[in-house]
């Protein structure tokens, strides 16, 4: 029988939509795979058996001649802090064990418009704080191209759900990099959109300023039609942009800048590759060159100031009196029960809550968060300047090589330095996308990252379909 666990969304619908396949057989077919995998690589929290109902409900469409949506039959794995209706969202935390929304969030609810299934949620780490996915209630996810390294995080369920084979695409979200790290770990492609184009309603804040849901999927094409469903003006969010945006897959010869800041930091391996990967770029005409962007030197201290800033704020709320875990009040007084229940969020989230306080409070206010917010602009501005002469910069997505399990969960900072290439997309608000760019000696994945001037969605999906095209990097480990 064939393997239809394989297949890519295009493929997905054109078999569904002919009656090549039904949906039903396919969703079984990644069931059966999850039973199979999902042992080895922890990458779903929750796996929603309903699945099986939603396609049987696309076929009765297909059969009866009713009009289906574009993406009828594509299966999307959901990242555990975008709401589901009837579906527990946790953020991976004791804090939201048993949280079951009473809505979906747009995007969850415009996939099913369009016909596509929800399988189930993908693991991460706690509220998004954490770069390995390896701080979650549930345990670690595992990369499943080895599984005793990381996968990248926090969207680290979502990427190796898509790399596994356990779903069609998934959708992450992307604060500091979250969606393009585990993308590169896991040799698939991670889009970030524009900041205000993708509604974040029914996303579970963590960083308002920074934060976007993003698409990840085996091939550009995947993405590209995931974004033609989920981009577009939200009136439940009013930071979206207006209008509802349409991509597709074009070749043009385009203006490349590789920033050598990003390169020169990074391992040996993978700065080779990166290099190489301007070989690509003009094989296909494109015109290349080196460039430099003096003031990303600011950018990771900055983005960890404001992150914590408004992550210190947005987690006020859980006290676990409206929602959260069974803990018995009797015997408390208030304070000792907030202080109590509060004492059940992972040792990444206090951290991050307790610095986000303090450069916040009175006498730090201006030494830290303020001019964290200054070099955010003097970034902005200067990425402005050069997107006047590139269409898109280019660099490594991650400076290392995917890192054994634990490696770096005693020492933060150097967890913290691994963003230190995918902050400025989220900083500066611009679309950026990892693209996998080839394999180290040690059989890891290197992802390249491709960033373009904001709302040029298009241009970066041409820049980096040409990339796969040319590059043709294997995609699917052996599990």
């Amino acid at each position: 029988m064939q393997s239809l666990y394989r297949l890519g969304v295009a493929e997905v619908v054109q078999g569904v939509t002919s009656r090549e396949f039904s949906a039903e057989e396919y969703i079984h077919q990644l069931l059966e795979r999850i039973e199979r995998v999902e042992p080895k690589i922890n990458a779903f929290i929750t796996v929603s058996k309903s699945s099986i109902d939603q396609a049987r409900i696309i076929d009765r469409k297909i059969r009866d001649g009713e009009k289906v949506g574009p993406l009828a039959g594509v299966v999307v794995a959901i990242k555990d802090n975008i709401c589901t209706k009837g579906m527990r969202t946790t953020c991976a935390s004791k804090m939201l064990d048993d949280y079951v929304p009473p809505y979906d969030a747009t995007v969850v609810d415009r996939l099913q418009q369009a016909g596509a299934i929800v399988i189930g949620k993908t693991n991460m780490d706690e509220f998004g704080m954490g770069s390995t996915t390896e701080f979650s209630r549930h345990g670690a996810t595992r990369n499943p191209w080895d599984i005793n390294k990381v996968p990248g995080g926090s969207s680290g369920g979502s990427a190796a759900s898509v790399a596994a084979l356990e779903c069609t695409v998934s959708l992450g979200s992307d604060t500091g990099g979250s969606v393009r790290c585990p993308a590169s770990f896991c040799s698939v492609v991670g889009f970030k959109p524009t900041y205000g184009l993708v509604s974040r309603y029914g996303l579970v804040s963590y960083a308002n300023s920074l934060e976007q849901i993003g698409p990840l999927g085996k091939t550009v094409s995947d993405v590209a039609s995931v974004m033609n469903v989920i981009a577009g003006f939200d009136e439940k969010d009013n930071t979206t942009a207006a209008g509802r945006p349409s991509y597709s897959v074009d070749k043009r010869p385009l203006r490349v800048g590789l920033v050598k800041e990003f390169v020169e930091g990074a391992d040996e391996q993978v700065s080779k590759i990166i290099s190489n990967s301007l070989d690509v770029f003009a094989k296909v005409g494109c015109q290349c060159e080196e460039t430099s962007v003096a003031s990303v030197q600011y950018a990771l201290p900055s983005y960890y100031t404001i992150a914590t800033a408004e992550a210190s704020s947005n987690l006020a709320r859980y006290d676990n009196i409206r929602y959260g875990f069974d803990m018995n009040p009797e015997g408390y007084e208030w304070n000792t029960y907030f202080s109590k229940a509060r004492s059940n969020f992972g040792e990444e989230v206090k951290r991050r809550i307790i610095t986000g306080s303090y450069v916040l409070s009175s006498g730090y206010y201006g030494k830290y968060y303020l001019k964290a917010q200054q070099a955010r602009s003097i970034l902005i501005r200067d990425l402005k300047s050069l997107f006047k002469k590139y269409d898109v910069l280019v660099g490594p997505t991650m400076p290392i090589l995917p890192f054994n399990m634990g490696e770096k969960v005693d020492n933060p900072l150097t967890m913290y330095l691994v963003d230190v290439d995918t902050v400025v997309a989220n900083l500066t608000g611009i679309p950026a996308i990892s693209v996998p760019a080839g394999f180290a000696r040690n059989g890891m994945p290197v992802g390249l990252q491709i960033m373009a001037d904001a709302f040029c969605e298009q241009t970066l999906i041409d820049a980096a379909s040409m990339f796969e095209t040319e590059a043709k990097v294997q995609r699917s480990p052996e599990l």
